[in-house]
């Protein structure tokens, strides 16, 4: 048996990083950007305005004031897209909108609120700073600029940046693609008639949901019979992916055909991980793909999945940050448990003032889902610790990721435990 620390370690030793292809922009958010992108240009790439109003020589209308205006020449009018041919002349102005290009010879914006239209002129009451009101070229970004790095999850801004830059089509990492199979007799599908006796196969569906909650390719195999032939077949079949997940057949007193195959077919690292739920589980390489043997209860094949097979989907898919960050919580209520096994405890979080607080969903059996369905986090407990007390800090791995949600802006009165686990480094003018 070994830790949680040693069966992730020898788990992303053996996990490789899948190669890349290439998307349309759109269909890569999410994704991650496996090349650095260089700006071929500035942007914006030439001198606009800010506002919408007129160029002006500052010469012109530096000492323009609401008693004493001073009057322009309105020598052409300049909307977003349009460019001004000729060069700005003492005296004159140019009506230009927010976007167009700075006319030569001009070298400050004033907006329209400081003038008023005259026929053919414009009045200006105030002596804007000389270059105000302008967007600079490159302001934004620099031609030859690096404005995205590899390893990077596409956000939506991400995208807006390449459009700018004219990049339709960018290099990412692929999404791995993960069969499941379901092994036991017992199990029925979702769709097949009720039998007495018999499980309903909802491992597959819990894992597979899990596998597109990370960005994986979940591909469903069933269920493989307790018979050497339909379990090879389903394994083979399985191996054909990125990576197999196998659901049940590894625990003591488990039918032993699934062991025995597994032992056969690949090198496996380990069968058992010092960690409840979810102690008997298996992995190994066979065929050159890494393979799970996950247990057979559906609260520790969840949990299993979320501590093992989770990271090893995001590193395969080019992700660097391959766990969720963890935050602190108080304690509801004390736990007890035996030493030697880290526990992870489904359970619920609420903020209330400064703090945010931690308690059971109730039985933690391994076989009971709604434990996991009432869960918006695991409370972990070290293997040393026989006891948790009421009041004390615990760390809690977050699953919900609404948990900070909220139906009203909740920035406007920030509370102490929002701003506790949302940190910003340096400092910054606004």
């Amino acid at each position: 048996m070994v830790s949680v620390a040693e069966a992730i370690r020898q788990i992303l030793e053996q996990i490789p990083r899948l190669g890349k292809e290439r998307l349309n922009i759109l269909n890569s958010a999410g994704r991650v950007l496996a090349e650095d992108i260089i700006a071929p240009r500035n942007i914006p790439p030439w001198d606009n305005s800010a506002m919408d109003g007129y160029a002006v020589r500052w010469l012109d209308i530096q000492t323009a004031s609401a008693g004493r205006p001073f009057l322009l020449k309105v020598l052409a009018d300049l909307p977003a897209g349009k460019v001004f041919s000729g060069r700005l002349s003492p005296g004159g102005a140019v009506r230009i909108m927010t976007g167009a290009p700075l006319p030569r010879g001009a070298d400050t914006v004033v907006q329209a609120e400081d003038t008023e239209k005259a026929g053919e002129w414009v009045k200006i009451f105030a002596a804007t700073k000389k270059g105000k009101n302008i967007r600079r070229a490159g302001e934004d970004v620099k031609a030859e600029e690096r404005v995205l790095d590899e390893g990077m999850v596409l956000q939506p801004a991400h995208i807006g940046m390449l459009a700018s830059i004219k990049r339709s089509f960018v290099s990412v990492y692929q999404r791995p693609r993960v069969a499941i199979l379901s092994t036991g007799d017992e199990l029925l599908e979702i769709d097949e008639p009720w039998e007495e006796g018999k499980i309903i196969n909802s491992n597959s569906y819990a894992l597979a949901a899990q596998v597109r909650e990370c960005g994986g390719i979940p591909l469903q195999l069933g269920i493989a019979k307790d018979r050497r032939e339909d379990l090879l077949a389903k394994i083979q079949q399985g191996l054909q992916a990125d990576i197999l997940v196998t659901s049940g057949g590894v625990s003591v007193g488990d039918y032993d055909l699934v062991k025995a195959m597994l032992r056969e077919l690949g090198k496996m690292n380990f069968w058992k991980v010092a960690m409840r739920p979810g102690q008997p589980l298996a992995f190994g390489v066979i065929s050159g793909k890494p393979l799970f043997g996950l247990p057979g209860n559906p609260v520790s094949s969840m949990v299993s999945f979320e501590q093992f097979v989770r990271p090893s989907i995001l590193k395969m898919a080019g992700h660097r940050k391959l766990f969720r960050p963890p935050l602190r919580a108080v304690l509801r209520g004390d736990i007890e448990k035996k030493g030697g096994l880290i526990h992870f405890i489904r359970c619920r979080l609420s903020i209330e003032g400064e703090k945010i607080y931690a308690s059971t969903t109730g039985d933690q059996g391994s076989g009971i889902l709604s434990s996991m369905v009432k869960a918006q986090g695991l409370l972990v407990l070290p293997a040393d610790q026989t006891l948790a007390r009421g009041g004390e800090e615990v760390t809690v791995i977050p699953l919900d990721p609404t948990l900070f949600h909220s139906d009203t802006p909740t920035y406007l009165s920030w509370s102490g435990a929002r701003r506790k686990n949302c940190c910003f480094g340096g400092r910054f003018k606004v």
